[in-house]
């Protein structure tokens, strides 16, 4: 939220958190020991989600779909909302995510406009992670900018400032 209040200080904002304990949190969604993604978990999590997002909104007096603004596993997790609720958001600023799938779904999401940042130096992501997502998104038919900042797994300011010309140009 904190992150939302800087990007987005005029917009209403409402701060979702998973449901599954991990060691330092919560999460949306299970993993593998391996840490790989648990693709079943996320389906059977996303309509869920998309449910209380609609809910949520709707108690808010939030008449526009939303945007997500989503880090590491909150961003996987709204990549999987836009591939297979594509009602549910009307875009995403997804922070060092990876692919939530590992096939392309058939929903389609024309013009859907995403922002991906990666961290270079991200030692919880593959090099590709965030680039095999912008392609995903982009066979799904979203218009996504991706970029690629000198960076760990952290929130820098530099995603802070990018995030919020991205939301001048496709916020409205």
């Amino acid at each position: 939220m904190p992150l939302a209040s800087e990007v987005a200080p005029e917009r209403a904002q409402v701060g979702l958190r998973g449901t599954v304990a991990i060691e330092d949190g919560y999460a949306f969604f299970h993993r593998f020991p391996d840490r790989r993604v648990d693709e079943a978990d996320i389906k059977r999590t996303v309509p869920v989600l998309a449910e209380f997002i609609e809910a949520a909104c709707t108690r808010s007096g939030i008449t526009r779909r939303p945007i997500a603004l989503a880090f590491s596993n909150g961003a996987i997790m709204a990549a999987a909302l836009l591939l297979s609720q594509p009602s549910a958001l009307a875009g995403a600023i997804l922070l060092r995510p990876l692919s939530p799938f590992m096939r392309d779904l058939p929903h389609r999401i024309d013009g859907t406009p995403v922002l991906i940042i990666d961290g270079e130096q991200d030692d919880r992501r593959a090099p590709d992670d965030g680039l095999r997502l912008a392609e995903r998104l982009i066979r799904a038919g979203a218009l996504v900018t991706h970029h690629v900042l000198p960076v760990g797994h952290l929130i820098s300011a530099e995603d802070q400032r990018l995030a919020s010309l991205w939301l001048q140009i496709y916020g409205r």
